[in-house]
């Protein structure tokens, strides 16, 4: 089989995303009733919280988030999708409706083939989406809810492109294969993805290059968060499979901090990083 199939995958995505008028993969349909709500200036909480309302998933997500230790450290629950909403943001809202997509998606039935991957994939990004939160705010001083949906999306392209294998049978044979396609399209694809859906310059950037080796000396932006988030993930909740070689280099990090200061790091945020999976249902 070798690249003709991989070829062919390719070809059918190019041009799907080329067209005038993309179609959306089903796993992203909520998504983008909610990307196209709140470009609206008018929007307001009340309009939100229907919105939100009318999906029952997306709706117990986010108030699991709003009573999340991370951003509820007073302890004073609360049930309603409104107040919810107040309490997060609604920049918690665009996060949100990401990982219900996504998260639904890997439960799908055509998925079931691939589910070992889906589950490492799942458990990888819930832990770049937190370690991002954790960086922004504690290293680069950048807006932490930003940060947190890069790192809940920089893998889009990984999921859309299993989301098209599945339909393959031939890449549930070749795994060699299926992992090469992964590996050298999903940063290029999940940046068309999120291009198409409106997402900011700062996100397509960080997505785009989050795999893309670098010398970092201090982490300031957006891209940096990501990109050693991404790092610090690799080395304990990686979704490749190491019998392909295809393992991330996390040397840099060494570099970059010394033994104790990022075991420092990944120390001080183990809990924010348990709430916010939590949160997300990982």
């Amino acid at each position: 089989m070798s690249s003709q199939i991989t070829f062919k995958i390719l070809e059918d995505i190019a041009r799907d995303l080329s067209g005038d008028e993309i179609s959306f993969p089903t796993f992203l349909d909520i998504t983008f009733q909610v990307r196209t709500a709140l470009k609206d200036p008018n929007l307001n909480v009340e309009q939100l919280a229907k919105l939100v309302g009318a999906e029952p998933l997306m709706s117990a997500k986010i108030i699991r988030m709003a009573n999340s230790v991370a951003l509820n450290p007073s302890g004073r629950e609360i049930a309603d999708v409104k107040s919810a909403i107040v309490r997060v943001g609604m920049e918690a809202v665009r996060t949100v409706s990401f990982a219900v997509a996504m998260e639904q998606l890997l439960k799908s039935k055509q998925m079931q083939v691939f589910e070992g991957l889906s589950k490492r994939l799942w458990e990888h990004t819930s832990h770049v989406a937190a370690l991002c939160r954790v960086l922004a705010r504690k290293l680069a001083k950048i807006n932490g809810d930003e940060a947190m949906f890069a790192g809940l999306v920089h893998d889009l392209g990984v999921f859309y492109l299993l989301s098209r294998a599945a339909n393959f049978p031939e890449f549930v044979q070749d795994k060699p294969e299926l992992y090469g396609l992964l590996v050298g399209w999903h940063d290029n694809i999940g940046h068309a993805l999120l291009s198409a859906l409106g997402q900011p310059e700062s996100i397509l950037v960080a997505v785009q290059e989050h795999e893309t080796d670098r010398e970092v000396t201090e982490v300031k932006t957006l891209s940096d968060v990501l990109y050693v988030a991404n790092k610090i993930a690799n080395r304990s909740s990686s979704w490749r499979d190491p019998v392909y070689g295809l393992e991330v280099d996390t040397s840099m990090l060494d570099d970059l901090f010394d033994a104790e200061t990022l075991a420092e790091i990944v120390e001080e945020s183990e809990e924010e990083i348990l709430s916010l999976k939590q949160a997300l249902g990982g």
